[in-house]
């Protein structure tokens, strides 16, 4: 079973399905409180609640919109349903209440009003167990402090549109929250705008545009979490200070097709991640962009992609070690004439390296440098991608290696290539492991 799981990436690649989704556990009943039947006036029950208080939702429809202005429980079985149809269905004014169980159906379609399934502000909230569907987005945590979203179904709309979708879980000027072992399907985004000092962790997220979207948000985790047929797994702009662990990132395809992307972001750590047929695996743009800051790139895999990196333009302060590139198009794709010559790369495996290794250290004795025609004359001429992977630019990286007249420069030099990957696989109970 463990050889079988461990093949799981691979099998998503190959077959073209994404893994079946998740089921949350249901969230015990808490003891005791007060049970409001199926049909009742909830919004009267909590209006009459005593701060601390516990509200137990029967089985069956509940009418909303409703919001909770004092710190209270209110939970229900997944079949105790809270239907909305203006605004957003459930709205969270307080600190310390806890929402759990229950399934959220319907909301408001106004994006003006950010109209959604469910809406937190304060401090020290919980989110949990909690289903929510129809909704035109799902949960929004905004200006909150120390929440914790845990556990949660969020089904978004499905249209092909996926920029009139609403956002599946968005975070906006949110500090110190946790973002865990949720699921999140054919909705826009996992959004952390403006967001600081967060934790995500175990979610899934698919079919859906932007897997998870920093903005101006720094020093967040993202770890162990799956991101898969996202048009791009995540995407971190104008943010600084962020980890990125132990992901599995699949199946980002067309032409806007990204694993991990990079804009304007400094202090970015990427490591043990898998990035497999995306179409671009790992894409920068102009980061880190402040002089004090570096980038780094460890041991992460990255295959069946038609780019393993592609660079808007010359990269420098980034480091790349014992990254494994196999079964890709091109290692590295330059935009603008440039090149990765300012960075570091060191250790990584290359499937296209033909060096020897007469001391038998594992590493080849000569340098890897990439370096290919089409791809050069691609970078200038950007239209020449039409014809990536037709025979006439074949013909023309024959043309680079034979004749030194048309021989390509350099892009990228590894003094010390591995000659074999390092022995690592996934799972989804343990993420990376060697």
């Amino acid at each position: 079973m463990r050889a079988l799981a461990a093949m799981l990436p691979l099998l998503v690649a190959a077959c073209g399905r994404e893994p079946a989704p998740r089921t949350s556990a249901a969230v015990p009943a808490p003891a005791g409180g007060v049970e409001v039947r199926a049909g009742d006036d909830l919004q009267a029950a909590i209006a009459a609640a005593a701060p601390g208080s516990v509200l137990r939702l029967a089985p069956g429809e509940h009418r909303g919109p409703i919001v909770i202005d004092k710190p209270l429980v209110l939970w229900g079985p997944r079949d105790a349903v809270l239907r909305g149809g203006e605004g957003s269905t459930l709205r969270v004014v307080t600190n310390g209440a806890r929402v759990a169980g229950l399934t959220i159906a319907g909301s408001g379609q106004r994006f003006d009003l950010m109209d959604g399934g469910v809406h937190l502000q304060g401090e020290d909230l919980v989110l949990e167990g909690v289903t929510v569907r129809d909704a035109l987005f799902g949960v929004l945590v905004e200006r909150c402090k120390r929440a914790i979203v845990r556990g949660n179904t969020v089904i978004g709309t499905g249209i092909p549109a996926m920029g009139l979708r609403g956002d599946g879980i968005r975070l906006w000027e949110t500090s110190d929250s946790q973002v865990v072992d949720n699921e999140v399907r054919d909705s826009r985004d996992l959004v952390v705008w403006y967001s600081s000092r967060n934790h995500l962790q175990r979610n899934r997220v698919t079919r859906s545009r932007y897997g998870t979207h920093f903005m101006y948000s720094h020093d967040n985790v993202v770890e162990d979490s799956e991101y898969v047929a996202c048009e791009v797994g995540v995407f971190v702009m104008y943010s600084h200070d962020v980890v990125l662990r132990r992901n599995l990132l699949a199946k980002a395809g067309g032409a806007a097709g990204i694993g991990i992307g990079m804009k304007e972001a400094g202090n970015v750590t990427v490591e043990d991640n898998w990035l497999l047929a995306n179409t671009t695996g790992v894409y920068v743009d102009a980061s880190p962009l402040d002089p004090a800051h570096h980038n780094l790139y460890q041991r992460n895999v990255v295959r069946f992609a038609e780019a393993a990196i592609s660079l808007h333009s010359s990269l420098q302060r980034s480091e790349f070690t014992d990254n494994e590139f196999r079964d890709n198009g091109v290692v590295l794709k330059v935009g603008g004439q440039g090149d990765a010559l300012g960075c570091t790369f060191a250790g990584n495996h290359y499937d296209e390296y033909r060096g020897y290794d007469l001391d038998g250290d594992g590493r080849g004795d000569v340098p890897f440098a990439a370096r290919r025609l089409s791809t050069q004359l691609e970078g200038r001429y950007p239209e020449l991608a039409l014809l990536h992977g037709a025979p006439a630019m074949a013909m023309v990286d024959l043309v680079g290696e034979v004749l030194p007249l048309f021989a390509p420069r350099q892009l990228l030099v590894d003094a010390s290539p591995r000659l074999s990957p390092l022995a690592m696989t996934w799972t989804p109970e343990v993420g990376h492991a060697r």
